[in-house]
């Protein structure tokens, strides 16, 4: 098992490479200096002739970011500052033209992100696995029916529009408050245990609208594969000895229909992140994706490259959970991968 989980280390050590890699390029895309850029939208071009920068100011900022040394340089410099924390400086336009930190930007929005996809992974995981069991074991009663119904109703129902529901039926009807992850008097106090207690009571309504469409997708995975197994001789002899239902249904069939829903962590934790972005705006969720949307929109590409390359790395971190996930749910994985 420790060969096992060192091999997917260094397969996943070597992914954060390669993503590092494409991240970056992703950052010179947009043609021209990001310097002369920032320069033209700020302290230059904004008073016509007059510059507020002087020309040492100017190599300063070109020599800092490494704009006038070639690529591969420039992606070791970058890394290296990765490394360090340094994540880099973000730029602003339009009617708000300064820039700060990238880590400034992003701030407490990582945690609020990572607090919110666990507790939305949760959530789905919590109820998929025992309604997809029941639906396989009860198949055709009228239980079965109604989740079939709720599952595919949560497939077809866009997330925001289920957002605007939820906010309208916990307003109306529950006298809570909606939208954003934090009470309006919580927000500039310091970590303790009210502060945490209320993050948690805001987190159930976003983390229902983000784990719908999830948990009706997952539900429908695990209700067909342990149809599959429940069908297969070696339950059919467990049966036929008299042993116990629940005993042999939970003890052999759903360890194995459950592999496939392990396997989904990989691609769950940065679609929780990438997708929720519609769901952040409309309910007001302090999280990465607002903040993306917006990098892109004004090509901020050191704010827009640093949350893709943080996707990426979160892709691999869930890969790497659901392969030793899977060897200890199922030990032919491990024997396989080998």
């Amino acid at each position: 098992m420790i060969g096992y989980v060192i091999k997917r280390l260094a397969i996943g050590v070597l992914t954060v490479l390669a993503i590092s890699a494409l991240a970056f390029f992703i950052i010179q895309l947009p043609p021209g200096d990001i310097v002369q850029r920032y320069m033209d939208q700020t302290a230059c071009g904004n008073l016509g002739d007059t510059c507020l920068l002087s020309d040492e100011q100017k190599q300063h900022m070109k020599s800092y970011f490494g704009v006038d040394q070639p690529m591969t340089i420039r992606y070791f410099k970058w890394l290296w500052h990765l490394l360090q924390g340094d994540f880099g400086i973000s730029f602003r336009s339009g009617e708000d033209i300064r820039a700060e930190p990238v880590k400034d930007v992003v701030g407490d929005r990582i945690y609020m992100t990572i607090a919110l996809t666990g507790f939305t992974i949760l959530v789905t995981w919590t109820f998929a696995i025992p309604v997809g069991i029941y639906s396989a074991v009860r198949q055709h009663s009228l239980g079965d029916y109604f989740f079939t119904f709720i599952g595919f109703s949560g497939l077809a129902v866009p997330d925001f529009l289920l957002g605007l529901v939820l906010m309208y039926m916990a307003y109306a009807y529950l006298d809570m408050s909606v939208g954003g992850l934090l009470s309006p008097n919580q927000i500039e106090r310091n970590w303790d245990m009210s502060k945490i207690l209320d993050l948690i009571n805001h987190l159930w309504l976003p983390a229902i609208v983000l784990g719908t469409s999830g948990t009706a997708s997952l539900i429908r995975i695990m209700r067909n594969n342990l149809l599959d197994e429940l069908n297969k001789p070696y339950v059919v002899t467990a049966r036929a000895k008299g042993l116990r239902p629940w005993r042999y249904i939970l003890k052999y069939p759903v360890r194995v229909a459950v592999n496939p829903l392990v396997s989904t962590v990989g691609y769950l934790l940065p679609s929780l992140v990438s997708g929720s972005i519609i769901v952040s705006v409309v309910l007001s969720l302090p999280t990465l994706g607002p903040i993306l949307l917006f990098a892109l929109e004004i090509e901020d590409v050191y704010t827009s490259g640093l949350i893709i390359f943080m996707m990426g790395v979160l892709t691999v971190v869930g890969t790497l959970l659901s392969d030793i996930m899977l060897a200890v749910v199922d030990p032919r994985i491990k024997i396989l991968g080998q």
